[in-house]
């Protein structure tokens, strides 16, 4: 049936249509395939060649005289500190340069490695040969041409113009080939040349394509048909060398980095690109054995976080953060959209082409057999081009998605290390800003810090029971207030929550702007083709579904929204929880907190409920718009139109209609997560615009003044806490540092004194540039990053400082690093430190020496032992000036004197610079060059101490340097401390055994035991455990709850085939002609979203019926359209019903299991024992409450569903295709085993790779957490460019297994869709074969449920892997319920009686125990007895147990044998809650609670706010003097540090006695306020807006409130100013308790009732201290104790007295007489003790005189 070209038009006016029958037409081809589109092509690629040159020809002529700057990095302020590290910026790898050429190309490559790689340049294979190739294939093509041009073989008119056309194209290529050839080596090669070959290449292919098919089945000429061949055949070796050969074809640099292996990508082929066949290996790696995070590849170079970084930060912003994004990635983006644009429009092709094959089946005449194999061939060619494409977009989607997260984390990062120390109040991110006044006056359980975090717009009601949460993203409000900040827990979500949200929306950002959109056009317009007008009410229902799902995916957000803020809250109370989970133990708190947290749990279930209902809501309107649609549709083109309804057009339009869902469900979907992100990227963009420090403007570059010098101090400088001009709400101000003018002496002992509060350690942070600076300038050289600071030749010391904070901060690794600190090892250095900062019996105890490794916060160490190591860290450092914050505190007393004669004044810091803050007035005021005195803010003193005590500022004896080993400075190291040295109490996993058995313990054990890391996670292999699902599923409710959701799912699944059997029943009754029997695959795919395959295309009968083929059209049957369409409508309304129950089904059980699995896994926890703790990270606890929690909550349920709807569907598609064709059945098996293979494959990697993604997430959060809580210290060591160096390799890490993931879903859906299409394509080829045997109803059938198989199994896949990875959280979460657990809390048959214990004798028989079966005892058959309200002293060196001691009265420890009786009641036999409510401790670390005072003093409302007051004023943390809640405050007056008490707390009123000059002078206004006058104000988180001695004040107040029989405290007052301290133990003196004291200071128990000195864990001596002095020589342990600590006159003076005091008591009661001769005592032992029995509870007549 050739068409002739009669009458020809002319050039390329070719007439309408261009394809006739079988072929397109001659004039087509020859003007268009061969003429005008191979030279459209070529000119584009000669333009683009040529464009550039001519631009940089112009620029040169024109552009001279003026060149541009670049900038710098605009982002940062100080740009030295936070900017990318110098030899972290590798060189930016683009396709633009061929990267290096080998013989001498250009070679000036900047340097691309990072540190500790090896550098290896990959050439691909033939890479000379390939081009020689391609230049001998061209100069072919050119001949051919030539001949056909001199033969006319193309057609003697216009076949010479093809000719000469080919001719100049191949001309031109083979050009750009010789380029290639001979300059790709030399410094003239064009850039990116390759690429133009390669496109010229791929459309030369594709055109030829078309004429070769038509020269095979219309031949003109012999000679034509052959020059067309050989054409074809050389055109597709060219073709196939360009896909197949590296892109580019050049060498590649592949940087080994610390021996992980470079990622393959850079190194594939186009068609490697296309089908992810470079994932290969690694999937391949991974089904070998299971992947560890040294075999997954590394990123390429231009993704790795310090490059994306480095180019994000050229791009200056001057947008909002959002848009700047878009900004950044618009060229990549556009790309994405491209690829989404094509493969939205391939989607519809399968469709197309099943019509056209049914549409020939019905009536073969119509073309010739070829047309149909044409067909069948392009069914899987046309989706596997959207297969590509799709895959495409989505992986460019991903690779944006971890250059947006390595540039929000680092950002992130980078802010939080540049971020105001602790500043007023937390802001809320993402709130509305609105007063916050209302919210005044709440409390309730663990009062809320509401007012603090402004969380506060939620129902009245609720605000009782809930604690502000301190992240989230619930709506907030917040004071316009220039002082606020976000608090550390919203930072961590900022990094873990908010980034990930934008991270994941722009992995399918392409969806809403190109893929949704096309899909929408196209299949609307191929409706209108086919079904006319009627196809409108479709398209209204459709237009109505957009905002439906739009308000679905508001509602999606809003409910999520809801959610995370619950959990915020929950996680909030939690991590408080785990944090102070030993105070919670040892107070019995557990089942009162247990009730907190499951209050809020319930709120979380309660909006998770409401989210799942929506969730169900939304699939049951997505199962029924179908029916809708086709019910409105049907019911026009029936009734209204009176059109036959034939089953083609039926089931074109049902197909397009279902077709038409996916595009509107993803709109929803994603305009719903554009918001969500929107919302995230606004709450970064508002942290990275927040305030930052001042420091390196304060400190500026060098500490010299005015006149040149180098200094260290203040001019006239006053600071403040937060911002300058904040006023809290009762109009005072935060705490400030006024007028200060201080000089330090450079290279001496600078000590900084005065009481508690005074504001000793704001000082520092003034010093170090923390506080914002109000007038005055502050000189310490701190303004450059260490690494730019090179130290002195001669000393060794650089100008930087080192500064060990109060509280000690320590990074997550061993002991050495930690000392280290990433300085080069000096080892006998290193060895000194060790023995100077006393630390050398620690590491000797510890099971790995130094190696040892320290949690997170140092989670494996006692508090001494942190300030030790911290210490070490500062001295080791080559730093020449030290600031010291009290680091004596923490360890006792002969330690303390250790450690400042051998470390602070000692060698080790000889010509270095040391500020000193301490208590210790008598240790270090002696040796002091410069000291300080302060009060209340103020500086009242400065000078030498002798200046200071001419003045009385001082007492007479401070200078006195006492009975101290040892001269001044000590010329040279002892070579090791002596073994009492180091000691303090340590609760710590040393397990404090004799030390000597422990060193050969050690020393056998260290060989073998390979350093673990406490953060190491353990992560389970392998596929999920059958008991771990078991547990879920039980869980989830009993067996009637599985028979019910059996029913549910089959109903649902039935309803869909019944459905397609009704519509071929009705179809039936129309075949007039024919019996047309067709079939449509309606399976609901609620759950596969995310890929359009022909699933949905299902079969369509012949197209438009009346084609001119059929000449006959019959009159349509009379059918009863009314009943058919009824029928078909309840049908489907059924199937739907059954799916939103069986939904709502499923997540009803799943509410249960997540409620019934935190209830455990939170009583599991909370009933673990101690020890459990110590080993545990609280990180790694964390974990499995957050992220582990939140799978079972969110994930595990809908997924479920969708494997199980999977399975089902694919067991009906099987049955339904064996009834219809069973030879598909052999097809099917293999296809089946193929899907096996793959899936196999799939799964053991993914499964890997995903949880190698988690478990790396750790250390990123974990390192996040540690930088923000160590900030002032990172500053201080001016050290943040190495953090940020670790951030980044972090992030890198943490990319690596998220990105091959990735790679590997989508190497598995190219190979799914590739295996679908051969199913598909044998599908068609039965068709063919069969032709005639079969009806075109069958043949629809089978191709669409053949079709639907594939795309079934894809999903079942899939879904199966990621519940596997879901079960894994399940998993995680078992390991924690089978912890083991600690004795019961209330044993029924053995209460103690009511009042107990009434007396508090404690008595220990013959009792020992141990920390572990296999360790030593750590107490040996200790047998001692206290009497009732006697006071006991336990001393002793570290290991002696004196810590053990306590936790066996708890019963943290329980009895290896013997027993403990208190009252004569065997702690033993009861149970724990009965025994830790009815005795109270204060441990040695202080624990507070984030809320109010209030709340910490008394969480759960049981006393008035009178005792809560009367307790303040007995830990002195209100004057007796102050009146409660007063407002008028009198004039501070300055006092000195012996002037007793009164000016102890932070508000210092004393009587205002003849004030000095200066005083008078001072406005009456300025004066700080004591926040415990009023109990609502706020404690933040850790209690950190207190000093660390309110802190144990605080804890000691909570302790003394319950009054308790027996207190046992565990050096409870180390951090507090001797005078305090003097006063409180007369406080605890006056007590009639029990008491029990471990001391580090000697002071505090020499005038006890009683001293146990322990060692090793016996007894050694047991009596008055005083009889214990009188012992001589080696017997007498305690005396050499009070002689080492260098204070022995006054000890023993004041436990003479003590002693005598209590005699006298008891001969008879003249009290008076002992108030004379005890002048010698200083603050420590002023007060006197009275004897045990002689009063009652309120002291009774006897009368204590303080002395100054």
């Amino acid at each position: 049936m050739r068409l002739d070209d009669a009458g020809e038009p002319g050039f390329a006016a070719c007439p309408w249509p261009i394809w006739r029958t079988d072929d397109f037409t001659r004039c087509f081809q020859r003007d268009y395939l061969r003429v005008v589109l191979p030279l459209a092509v070529v000119g584009l690629s000669f333009l683009q060649l040529a464009i550039p040159g001519v631009v940089r020809t112009v620029k040169r002529k024109w552009g001279r005289g003026y060149e541009r700057i670049g900038d710098g990095p605009t982002t940062l302020s100080p740009p030295i500190h936070t900017e990318l590290p110098r030899e972290e910026e590798p060189v930016s790898e683009t396709d633009e340069e061929e990267d290096l050429i080998i013989g001498g190309g250009r070679l000036a490559l900047a340097k691309t490695t990072t540190r500790g790689s090896i550098v290896q340049a990959d050439i691909p294979p033939g890479q000379k040969l390939s081009v020689l190739v391609e230049e001998l294939a061209v100069a072919g093509l050119v001949a051919i041409n030539a001949i056909a041009l001199a033969t006319g073989a193309y057609g003697r008119e216009r076949g010479g113009i093809a000719a000469i056309a080919g001719l100049a194209v191949w001309i031109y290529v083979l050009i750009l080939v010789s380029l290639r050839l001979f300059l790709g080596a030399t410094q003239w090669r064009i850039p990116r040349i390759w690429n133009h070959t390669a496109a010229v290449y791929s459309a030369q292919w594709l055109f030829s394509v078309i004429v070769f098919r038509s020269a095979l089945i219309h031949p003109r000429s012999q000679l034509g048909q052959t020059l067309t061949i050989v054409e074809f055949v050389l055109t597709s070796l060219l073709f196939g060398m360009a896909i197949g050969t590296r892109k580019g074809n050049k060498t590649i640099l592949l940087e080994w980095e610390d021996g992980i292996e470079p990622g393959r990508e850079n190194l594939a082929s186009l068609f490697s690109h296309y089908t992810f066949s470079w994932v290969d290996s690694i999937v391949y790696e991974g089904w070998k054995e299971p992947l560890t995070i040294g075999r997954v590849w590394n990123l390429l170079p231009k993704d790795k976080a310090a490059a994306v970084l480095a180019d994000y930060r050229l791009l200056r912003k001057t947008t909002s953060l959002a848009v700047h994004l878009v900004k950044y990635f618009k060229g990549i983006l556009l790309v994405q959209a491209l690829w989404a644009i094509l493969g939205g429009a391939l989607t519809f092709a399968p469709t197309l082409l099943l019509r056209a094959i049914l549409q020939y089946v019905e009536d073969p005449s119509v073309a010739p057999r070829n047309v149909l194999w044409l067909y069948v061939i392009l069914l899987p060619l046309t989706d596997l081009l959207r297969s590509v494409c799709d895959g495409q977009a989505l992986w460019i989607g991903r690779k944006i998605c971890i250059n947006i997260r390595a540039i929000l984390v680092g950002e992130i990062y980078a802010k939080s290390l540049r971020r105001k120390a602790a500043a007023g109040k937390d802001t809320n991110l993402g709130a509305d800003k609105k007063d916050n006044a209302a919210d005044k006056k709440k409390a309730g359980i663990l009062n809320k810090a509401m007012r603090l975090l402004g969380l506060a717009k939620e129902s009245k009601a609720d605000q009782g029971a809930e604690r502000g949460a301190a992240t989230g993203t619930a709506n907030k409000n917040k004071a316009d207030d220039s002082d606020e900040q976000v608090n550390l827990g919203t930072i961590i979500n900022l990094m873990s929550v908010d980034s990930f949200k934008v991270s994941e929306i722009t992995a399918y950002l392409h969806f809403l702007v190109a893929a949704a959109p096309t899909q929408l056009i196209v299949s609307i317009v191929l409706l209108y083709q086919v079904m006319g007008l009627s196809a409108i009410p479709g398209f209204v229902i459709m237009a109505l579904l957009l905002p439906v799902n739009i308000a679905f995916g508001r509602g999606f957000n809003s409910s999520q929204k809801r959610i995370m803020a619950a959990t915020d809250k929950r996680i909030h109370t939690t991590n408080e929880i785990l944090q102070n989970i030993r105070i919670i133990k040892y107070f019995a708190w557990e089942h009162r907190f247990a009730h907190i947290v499951d209050e809020k749990r319930r709120a979380e279930l309660k909006a998770l409920r409401f989210r799942f209902m929506i969730w169900a809501a939304a699939v049951a309107v997505w199962n029924t718009v179908p029916i809708l649609i086709t019910f409105f549709s049907f019911l026009i083109y029936t009734v209204v139109e009176k059109k036959p309804l034939y089953p083609s057009v039926a089931f074109t339009a049902i197909s397009l209609f279902m077709l038409l869902r996916y595009p509107l469900d993803q709109l929803g979907d994603m305009i719903a997560h554009v918001q969500e992100s929107k919302v995230s990227i606004d709450r970064i963009e508002e942290f990275l615009s927040e305030e930052e420090t001042e420091k390196y403007a304060q400190l500026g570059v060098d500490n010299v003044d005015e006149n040149g010098k180098r200094v260290i101090g203040f001019r006239n400088a006053t600071f403040i806490w937060g911002s300058k001009n904040t006023v809290a709400d009762d109009g005072s101000m935060a705490f400030r540092l006024l007028d200060l003018d201080l000089d330090f002496k450079i290279g001496k002992l600078n000590v900084i004194t005065g009481p508690t509060g005074c504001g000793k350690s704001s000082m520092l942070m003034a010093l170090l540039g923390e506080m914002t600076i109000m007038k005055g300038r502050v000189y310490l050289p701190g303004g450059r990053s260490r690494e730019d600071v090179r130290p002195d030749p001669d000393t060794g010391l650089a100008e930087t400082c080192a500064y060990v904070a109060q509280q000690a901060w320590l990074v997550n690794g061993s002991i050495k690093e930690n000392i280290l600190f990433s300085a080069p090892l000096d080892e006998q250095r290193y060895r000194d430190v060790i023995v100077a900062c006393a630390l050398e019996r620690d590491l000797e105890i510890l099971d790995n020496g130094d190696e040892t490794l320290v949690g997170e916060k140092g989670i494996t160490l006692s508090g001494g032992q942190k300030q030790r190591i911290s210490l070490a860290r500062a001295v080791y450092s080559n730093s020449k000036h030290l600031l010291m914050d009290d680091c004596l505190s923490a360890v006792d007393s002969h330690t303390a004197q250790w450690i400042f004669s051998n470390c602070i004044m000692g060698p080790l810091m000889r010509h270095r610079t040391c500020i000193l803050v301490s208590h210790n007035i008598p240790l270090c005021v002696p040796h002091a060059n410069y000291v300080v005195t302060m009060a209340n803010g103020r500086v009242v003193g400065q000078g030498t101490p002798q200046e200071l005590i001419a003045a009385g500022q001082l007492p007479e004896d401070a200078a006195v340097q006492k009975s101290a080993p040892g001269s001044a400075h000590i010329s040279r190291l002892p070579s090791r401390a002596p073994s009492s040295v180091g000691e303090e109490s340590g609760a710590t996993l040393v397990n404090e055994a004799d030390g000597d058995q422990q060193k050969t313990r050690n020393e056998a054990v260290k060989k073998e035991t390979k350093k673990k890391d406490a953060m190491e996670e353990t992560r389970a292999t392998g596929a999920v455990k059958w008991p771990v699902m078991k547990l879920y599923l039980r869980s989830m409710g009993g067996w009637w709850f599985w028979i019910v959701s059996a029913l549910v799912f089959g109903t649902q699944q039935i309803s869909g085939v019944v459905s397609n059997l009704w519509i071929k029943e009705w179809s039936n009754q129309y075949a007039a002609e024919e019996r047309v029997k067709i079939e449509f695959n309606m399976n609901s795919h609620s759950y596969s979203a995310q890929t359009l395959s022909p699933t949905y295309f299902a079969s369509i009968a012949n197209y438009v019926k009346g084609n001119s083929t059929m000449l006959y059209i019959a009159e349509a049957p009379q059918v009863d359209v009314t009943y058919y369409l009824t029928i078909l409508a309840v049908i489907g309304i059924a199937g739907a019903l059954s799916a939103l129950f069986r939904d709502l089904w499923i997540f009803f059980g799943s509410l249960t299991a997540s409620w019934k699995l935190h209830n455990r896994l939170m009583n599991a926890v909370t009933g673990a024992k101690f020890k459990f703790f110590d080993v545990t990270p609280l990180g790694q606890m964390m974990n499995r409450f957050s992220k582990d929690l939140e799978a079972v909550d969110q994930e595990v349920a809908p997924i479920a569903i969708g494997v199980m709807s999977c399975a089902l569907g694919i067991i009906v598609t099987v049955i339904l295709i064996a009834y219809i064709t069973p030879m598909f059945l052999i097809a099917g098996f293999f296809i089946a085993l193929a899907y096996v293979f793959l899936g196999q494959f799939y799964l053991h990697a993914s499964r890997d790779l995903k949880r190698l993604e988690s478990v790396e997430r750790s250390p990123l959060f974990q390192q996040f957490g540690e930088t923000l809580s160590g900030v002032t210290t990172i500053r201080a060591y001016s050290d943040e460019r190495r953090f940020i160096r670790d951030n980044l390799a972090r992030i890198n890490t943490q990319l690596r297994p998220f990105i091959y993931l990735w790679a590997a879903n989508r190497w598995l859906a190219f190979r799914t869709d590739l295996l679908g299409d051969v199913v598909a394509f044998f599908a068609g080829v039965f068709v063919i074969i069969g032709l005639g045997k079969i009806d075109a109803g069958s043949a629809g059938i089978s191709l669409s449920y053949a079709i639907g198989f594939a795309d079934n199994i894809l999903w079942l896949v899939r879904l199966y892997a990621i519940n596997e990875q879901n079960m894994n959280s399940v998993e995680r979460i078992k390991e924690y319920l089978d912890v083991e657990q600690e004795a019961a809390a209330i044993v029924e048959k053995n209460r103690p009686p009511e009042n107990w214990p009434s007396k508090g004798t404690v008595e220990f028989i013959n009792y020992s125990t141990r920390y572990r079966p296999e360790l030593e005892p750590v107490l040996r058959n200790l047998s001692f007895k206290i009497e009732a309200k006697e006071k006991v002293g336990i001393v002793g060196r570290t290991g002696a147990g004196k810590s053990s001691l306590t936790l066996a009265i708890f019963r943290a420890l329980e009895a290896d044998e013997g027993k403990i009786l208190i009252d004569d009641v065997d702690i033993g036999q009861i149970g724990l809650r009965d025994l830790r409510e009815a005795i109270t401790i204060v441990p040695q670390e202080p624990t507070l609670f984030m809320g109010t005072i209030r709340s910490n003093l008394d969480p759960f409302d049981l006393y008035t706010d009178e005792q809560i007051f009367t307790a303040l004023r007995r830990v002195h943390l209100i004057q007796p003097d102050e009146l409660v809640a007063s407002t008028t405050l009198t004039l501070p007056e300055a006092t000195t540090a012996t002037d007793t008490i009164i000016t102890t707390s932070n508000q210092d009123e004393a009587q205002p006695e003849a004030p000095t000059q200066q005083e008078a002078s001072r406005p009456a206004s300025v004066v700080n306020k004591n926040i415990f006058l009023d109990l609502s104000s706020p404690v933040t988180e850790s209690g950190n807006n207190l000093s660390q001695g309110q802190r144990q004040l605080l804890c000691l107040a909570r302790a003394l409130l319950k009054n308790p029989t027996v207190l046992v405290m565990d050096e409870a007052t180390a951090s507090i100013d001797y005078t305090t301290d003097a006063a409180i133990q007369e406080t605890i003196r006056e007590l009639t308790s029990t008491i029990i004291t471990i001391a580090h200071r000697l002071q505090t128990i020499v005038d006890y009732d009683k001293v146990l000195v322990l060692d090793k864990g016996a007894i050694v001596e047991y009596g008055h201290p005083w009889e214990l002095l009188r012992k001589k020589g080696s017997s007498g342990v305690f005396r050499g104790m009070c002689e080492m600590s260098g204070d022995y006159p006054t000890l023993a003076a004041a436990a003479k007295k003590a002693w005598k005091a209590k005699r006298l008591v008891d001969v008879d009661d003249e009290e008076d007489e002992i108030e004379e001769g005890s002048k010698e005592g200083q603050a420590g032992s002023a007060a006197v003790a009275s004897g045990s029995g002689s009063r009652s509870g309120s002291g009774s007549g006897e009368t204590t005189q303080q002395e100054s």
